[in-house]
């Protein structure tokens, strides 16, 4: 659990698993594009990610593409939904 929250912590990864958590396969590159990072942070916060369970990767070429985990126990996944759900919710508070 603390590897999820530790990961939870920084915006970039939440905003990396907020394009991800809808289910959907994506590459580094278009995570970098989106988000405004270079190749190296991205794989950095993606490390991050994955080696605390959320996310799985796959080599695609020369890119690597990510995804959420199906297998994350429903119980962090719950966690995962409520603090991207927050941030959404501050989000339109900003705005």
């Amino acid at each position: 659990m603390q590897a999820v929250l530790d990961a939870l912590s920084d915006p970039t990864r939440r905003s990396a698993l907020a394009l991800l958590w809808d289910g959907g396969e994506h590459c580094v590159c278009e995570l970098m594009a989106r988000l405004g990072a270079s190749q190296s942070r991205m794989s950095r916060h993606m490390k991050v990610l994955r080696e605390a369970g959320i996310v799985l990767d796959r080599r695609d070429a020369q890119w690597v593409r990510y995804r959420r985990d199906p297998n994350l126990a429903p119980e962090l996944a719950a966690v995962v939904a409520a603090v991207l759900a927050a941030e959404r919710g501050q989000e339109r508070i900003a705005a």
